[in-house]
């Protein structure tokens, strides 16, 4: 029976680990630091002591963890690995981009690889460049690969389960920001939904936002700023971004006529310029011409600083509204 808890964002991804390894024998949870330790961030406490041998450590190897759990998703297991840094995948994106994503294609479909890669990105104080990357464009080039970025609690638990239980290999990227905030109402034990989907935040009709990750709590604010101003925003925030919820982001948009995508990667090459470029596909008529909201293209520094002044947030997000009002 379904119950209801308060609990962190980082709680809420252990409460579904801890489900899903109750309910599947076939799943195996491993990484660096996974097994004893309990995670670097303290994501996995507590599973190695429930589940025994399920749950374990791994050398410094990304490479051997997401090669192993290729082969081990082939013959029947559903592997969670855990990529301690998503700026870490970069040493193994062969296994990642050769490898996963074309198991269902080059067996035409008598094999599948239903991994799921939990990692973690975004900016915090003294990351610096190696620590802050944000990297999901990467792997939405990659067809074969279904990405996530859970926001609430809520999605923290829910996305972590569809991902498991998908016969695709999924990239679960949390944020690290997120993992100790303040506890939210998550209800656990429900049915485990399908991939996909959006939440709409705020309903509107001055423009559409659209936004992921951790951003999206900057993107709210920006837009309980602008209904002050009598701005009334549409802010459609997608924890899926494969498979991305492009049916209902043009329609939004269509009814809007102006358009805004903000995200925490950096603007060139990032996700928010394919949004742009399907919106100008469908020919979808719009009041002023669309904006990124988007760290500029540089290394992201380490002093807290400097970072705060090139990470954008609910100000940037107004100011860009504001920007496509004022011209028509």
């Amino acid at each position: 029976m379904p119950e209801t808890r308060k609990l962190s964002y980082g709680e809420a991804a252990n409460a579904a680990l801890r489900r899903a390894l109750e309910e599947r024998p076939e799943v195996l949870l491993y990484g660096e630091d996974v097994g004893v330790p309990g995670g670097v961030f303290g994501v996995s406490k507590g599973l190695r002591k429930q589940f025994g041998d399920r749950v374990f450590d791994t050398p410094i190897s990304e490479s051997a963890i997401l090669g192993s759990a290729v082969g081990a998703a082939m013959f029947g297991r559903r592997p969670v690995v855990e990529i301690m840094w998503t700026d870490f995948f970069l040493v193994a994106l062969d296994q990642v981009v050769n490898q996963a994503a074309n198991v269902r294609y080059v067996s035409e479909g008598r094999l599948t690889a239903p991994l799921t890669i939990r990692t973690q990105q975004g900016t915090a104080p003294g990351s610096c460049a190696q620590h802050s990357q944000s990297l999901e464009a990467f792997f939405l080039h990659t067809p074969g690969i279904r990405v996530c970025m859970p926001v609430t609690a809520q999605d923290a638990y829910d996305l972590l389960l569809s991902a498991i239980g998908c016969d695709d290999p999924v990239v679960v990227i949390e944020n690290r920001t997120l993992y100790h905030g303040a506890k939210q109402e998550v209800s656990l034990g429900g049915p485990v939904a399908p991939i996909g989907g959006l939440r709409t935040r705020r309903t509107g009709t001055t423009a559409t936002v659209v936004t992921w990750g951790a951003l999206s709590l900057q993107t709210v604010a920006a837009a309980e700023t602008l209904a002050q101003e009598g701005h009334d925003v549409e802010v459609l925030e997608t924890p899926w971004l494969d498979p991305f919820p492009w049916d209902e982001v043009l329609a939004s948009v269509a009814r809007t006529g102006r358009l805004v995508v903000a995200h925490e990667a950096n603007r060139t090459g990032g996700f928010g310029a394919e949004v742009l470029a399907r919106v100008a596909e469908a020919g979808i008529a719009l009041a002023a011409p669309p904006r990124r909201v988007a760290v500029p293209d540089l290394r992201l520094p380490a002093a807290p600083g400097l970072a705060a002044a090139v990470v954008p947030g609910a100000d940037q997000i107004a100011a860009a509204v504001r920007q496509l009002v004022a011209a028509g």
